[in-house]
């Protein structure tokens, strides 16, 4: 499932030579599906990720069932794939949720938190500053078991209900997570409406309050069609750390306007273009989403998993 010679190498000027993919389908593309998938399902996409190249593969969520019902399963998942070489980092929301992924033995967790007050109540049914001091005593217990600790920070961009999201709240929003613990910050644009102006400016004014480019990385949804333009404009500031969907899989179950994440393989067709290493093979990754949408029973939604399973007909 590859175009022979194609995309051509192209490299562009100032941009990194390698990105981390941070993939996210396992998690955050299988949340938002409305039936759940089979744990054996769950796993074999996680090892076919892995068998691709992808090095950072989120696994699950160690959530209440009531809050995410389809990631349920996530005592019984984790234990099938902890034996990959890769780093498989899960979501916990509180301590109780920390305390099951380390009996599990999960060396990466992540909080997740939000920039809006209307999200932060509608995920988490807490303020923005509650839902930071409920963080607290996880990422310290994390920090402590020398775990590493991602935040998430969810509407960076603008928010369904408030609308344009002060950059200024943004940035205090990512200090202060920084000033818990967090080893590193996914930037999200949950509903997708970032465009590369928006990202440059973030992306500065984080700087310029002492957040360093290289704990970022940054989360963007298609919903407008704009991940990959916003994606280069990070590229261009210096990130390194890109999230990504294989088959472009997910949205946000909090966040109706939240579309699919961006996909995987649209970036490294983007990335493979520019002559950015990501370690990733393309043809492998392409076939694991076409898999993957064989077990959802519909097409993926990626534009480039379209064409090079459309080719390979």
């Amino acid at each position: 499932m590859t175009v022979h010679g194609l995309p051509m190498t192209v490299p562009a000027q100032d941009l990194p030579a390698r990105v981390r993919i941070h993939e996210v389908g396992a998690r955050d593309g299988l949340q938002n599906e409305k039936t759940a998938v089979p744990t054996e399902v769950k796993a074999e996409f996680i090892r076919r990720l892995a068998e691709a190249g992808l090095t950072t593969i989120e696994a699950t969520s160690f959530v209440h069932p009531a809050w995410v019902p389809q990631l349920a399963d996530a005592e019984q998942l984790f234990p099938l794939v902890a034996d990959l070489p890769v780093a498989l980092p899960v979501l916990v929301p509180n301590e109780r949720g920390l305390d099951r992924a380390l009996t599990l033995g999960a060396r990466r967790v992540a909080v997740f938190a939000s920039a809006s007050e209307s999200f932060a109540k509608a995920n988490l049914n807490r303020t923005v500053d509650e839902a930071l001091a409920m963080f607290e005593p996880v990422v310290a217990r994390a920090k402590a078991e020398r775990v590493h600790v991602r935040g998430y920070l969810s509407m960076c961009f603008g928010d369904p209900w408030e609308g344009p999201v002060p950059v200024h709240q943004v940035v205090r929003v990512c200090k202060a997570l920084r000033d818990l613990g967090c080893d590193e910050l996914s930037l999200g644009d949950t509903i997708g409406v970032a465009t590369p102006g928006h990202v440059h400016t973030l992306l500065c004014a984080l700087n310029e309050e002492g957040v360093p480019t290289d704990v970022l990385g940054v989360h963007f949804h298609d919903t407008y069609g704009q991940a990959l333009a916003n994606t280069l404009a990070a590229l261009q500031h210096g990130v390194t750390t890109v999230d990504a969907s294989a088959g472009g899989l997910g949205g946000c179950p909090y966040a109706r306007s939240a579309t699919g994440n961006l996909a995987t393989e649209d970036l490294v067709w983007m990335l493979q273009g520019l002559g950015i290493d990501t370690g990733v093979d393309l043809g492998r990754l392409t076939a694991t989403s076409v898999w993957m949408a064989e077990q959802l029973g519909r097409p993926s939604p990626s534009r480039t998993v379209r064409a090079l399973s459309h080719k390979d007909q």
